[in-house]
């Protein structure tokens, strides 16, 4: 059997950091905070707000829940946006995506502070990531990975890496992350001929193809550590991209859920108050 890469130690690791920063943070009079905002009332979206709400509360740092309907229209919610983005005391901003079909999602990324954009949807800050500017803060879920594997000692450099996503939330943002650890990346994807044969001579892999159990122990072999970051739901239950029946080929393996996903945020509260830090220090 594989191991099993947990993501509570490593989300575990991060909040003591957190901590420490917000000790700091209100040295010099900064008290950190966060605001969430939600347009509708998706289920994935109230779960997520839910879960962010828990941590912030575990760790003390404060936040605002801004909720909009969603039949909010461009300009109204361009308002209340704006309104947000001003306000000097929010030094992060979440804002959950998709939005609605109504709202011009490509615009409204441009909108946000790139200051206070703790998940890299502003482009300034999505090409910073790219060219490798330390003050744009990468993608949550793409920042998790990388903290999973080097909290697991898993060797980067020269490491031949397999990326099963090309979103820009995920798939690229990890392949430019990875690079700068010197490790050799190959981005895949749902049509990606001979899929298993790629991901059986990689050392690591991550997914994130967003089918449930679509990938089983004949794409893997010995030599794969693999983390998946799919979220998928079979009758109510959570499930990743990985069969579970990998974990009798491969290396080692994330679980879903318990792995990833507790990483994810508490990278997004890292990056809140690590504004609020840079703040402080002007």
């Amino acid at each position: 059997m594989s191991m099993e890469l947990r993501g509570t130690p490593v989300a575990e690791k991060i909040r003591a950091g957190i901590a420490e920063k917000m000790a700091m943070c209100r040295m010099k009079g900064v008290e950190p905070l966060m605001a969430i905002v939600r347009v509708g009332d998706r289920s994935d979206d109230v779960a997520y707000e839910i879960q962010v709400r828990h941590r912030c509360e575990k760790v003390g740092l404060a936040y605002k829940v801004y909720a909009f309907p969603a039949d909010i229209t461009q300009a109204r919610f361009e308002v209340e946006f704006s309104i947000i983005n001003a306000d000097p005391d929010i030094h992060g901003i979440l804002l959950f995506r998709p939005l609605p079909p109504s709202l011009d999602e490509d615009f409204i990324s441009s909108l946000i502070d790139p200051e206070k954009d703790i998940d890299c949807m502003n482009p300034k800050n999505l090409s910073g990531m790219f060219l490798g500017r330390e003050d744009a803060f990468p993608p949550c879920t793409s920042e998790a990975v990388m903290e999973m594997l080097k909290y697991y000692e898993v060797p980067l450099e020269g490491a031949n890496a397999v990326v099963v996503n090309r979103s820009m939330v995920l798939g690229k943002p990890l392949a430019m992350l990875l690079l700068q650890e010197n490790a050799t990346v190959t981005v895949c994807h749902s049509r990606t001929k001979n899929l298993p044969s790629i991901l059986k001579n990689a050392d690591i892999v991550v997914s994130g193809i967003g089918k449930a159990r679509y990938l089983d122990k004949t794409c893997f072999s010995k030599k794969n550590t693999v983390i998946d970051v799919g979220i998928n739901f079979i009758d109510g239950r959570m499930t990743g991209d990985v069969d579970p029946n990998a974990a009798e080929v491969a290396a080692a393996v994330s679980p879903v859920p318990g792995g990833v996903g507790s990483v994810t945020t508490m990278i997004l509260l890292r990056h809140a108050v690590d504004a609020a830090w840079r703040k402080a220090n002007g």
